[in-house]
């Protein structure tokens, strides 16, 4: 019997994406954030939750996708990583969905770039893709050496 598995879903551009809701620390509205100089486009910077320094990383422009359209504010899906919390900018919040490991397939051919290599795979849900987002894969940067 296959193990059940509940994903905390949300929205970036249009494609609903999931993660496994162990890793949510916890979820809230846009907050004001400060730039960092010279950080991957990526980072859209660092904000402060009740005392913890917190990078905040724009699923956007990561998955490699247009920019949020003018007047919508992101919501943070803040996560726990071996490193500390991070927080992931989404369009919006999805509800928490419950799945079984045995209908997740791989990812479709029709994902490219960025999203592709970042998709542990899919869950068919009525009407619409679910794409399981490796959040490991999301939060390795490529270092560039000068």
């Amino acid at each position: 019997m296959a193990e059940s598995r509940q994903l905390c879903t949300f929205v970036v551009d249009g494609l609903l994406l999931g993660i496994d809701v162990r890793q949510v620390q916890e979820v809230f509205r846009s907050q004001e954030m400060t730039a960092v100089p010279l950080a991957d486009p990526s980072v859209a910077g660092l904000l402060n939750l009740r005392g913890q320094i917190v990078t905040a990383i724009d699923l956007r422009t990561r998955l490699g996708l247009g920019p949020r359209p003018d007047g919508i504010d992101p919501m943070h899906v803040v996560i726990r990583t071996d490193d500390g919390a991070v927080s992931l900018l989404v369009d919006e919040i999805g509800d928490v969905i419950e799945s079984g490991d045995d209908v997740l397939e791989r990812p479709p051919e029709t994902l490219v770039g960025g999203v592709r290599r970042m998709i542990q795979g899919v869950y068919k849900l009525a009407g619409r893709l679910l794409l399981v987002l490796d959040t490991e894969t999301a939060l390795t940067f490529d270092v560039v050496r000068g």
